[in-house]
């Protein structure tokens, strides 16, 4: 996918899916059958998902990836997700050496973890721009690539993986500085409707960013909208602190919940930064 800006390029490595979407009036307890409201065939994957936010934002997009997921969303917006990974299983480190010069020259090179490892691991060796890891769906054994990530994103639950306790604001202070000192440059954990925190090896602060709080139709893809977003941000907006590029991506998030779907739900064209984001120093 390739929007119509010519630069700078944000390339998307990973995962591209077609979902199954049922809408019911709460999830199934475990053996339980409920009758669903509707059914629904779409786009996803993480990877898709990430280009498909920051391209609707005008980001200059290209991504990477070799072509399921199942999905349930209950009426209160919560969600719970089944990945059947498919082809997205064969995207190699062959895939990169063909696509290397895109790889290598991305201003911003996005990856999760919906695909192999290594593959992923390959790119971010070889990029020399900023390597913006999503590390969703959550699983420990990432130390490798966490030197050469300039920026990772993560929300509780896989922040939690990381570090070996359970991450919440109480301590997410001591969650950021320990996946920190595993060789990230900046560290992003998203909160949901309480917005984002994240801390930097050069402004060692922890900043919590908050966001406006709505009820939600459907959150599957927020965390997507919020990185394909703050990729688009981050090089639209280099002149912006990083407090406000956050609180904007977490702008983008919070809209995508209010709708129903995955990629149709992300906004087009969202260009207006807040005067100012609420934000306090943990």
């Amino acid at each position: 996918m390739q929007s119509e800006l010519k630069h700078p390029k944000i390339v998307v490595l990973g995962s591209c899916c077609v979902d199954f979407t049922t809408y019911c009036p709460r999830l199934p307890m475990p053996g339980e059958t409920l009758h669903g409201t509707k059914f629904m065939t779409s786009y996803g994957g993480k990877g898709a998902n990430q280009c498909v936010a920051a391209a609707k934002l005008g980001g200059n997009t290209f991504m990477i990836s070799r072509v399921g997921d199942d999905q349930w969303v209950a009426e209160n917006g919560e969600n719970q997700i089944v990945i059947v990974a498919g082809a997205n299983n064969f995207l190699s480190k062959s895939d990169i050496d063909l696509a290397k010069d895109l790889v290598k020259n991305a201003d911003v090179l996005i990856a999760q973890l919906e695909t192999p490892f290594e593959t992923t691991l390959e790119a971010f060796k070889l990029n020399t721009g900023i390597k913006l890891l999503n590390a969703a769906p959550a699983r420990p054994d990432i130390e490798a690539i966490l030197p050469y990530c300039t920026i990772l994103c993560v929300n509780e639950p896989e922040a939690s993986l990381i570090v070996g306790f359970n991450v919440e604001i109480a301590n997410v202070k001591n969650a950021l500085k320990k996946i920190l000192e595993k060789g990230c440059d900046t560290v992003i954990i998203t909160l949901g409707e309480k917005g984002a925190v994240y801390s930097s090896i050069n402004s060692p602060d922890c900043v919590h960013v908050f966001c406006e709080k709505v009820i939600p139709k459907d959150t599957t893809g927020a965390g997507d909208a919020f990185v394909g977003a703050l990729a688009t941000f981050l090089m639209r907006d280099k002149s912006k602190p990083l407090h406000q590029v956050v609180g904007a991506a977490c702008e983008v998030a919070t809209l995508s919940v209010t709708r129903e779907g995955t990629q149709t739900s992300y906004p087009e064209n969202h260009s207006a930064f807040a005067e100012e984001y609420t934000f306090v120093i943990l």
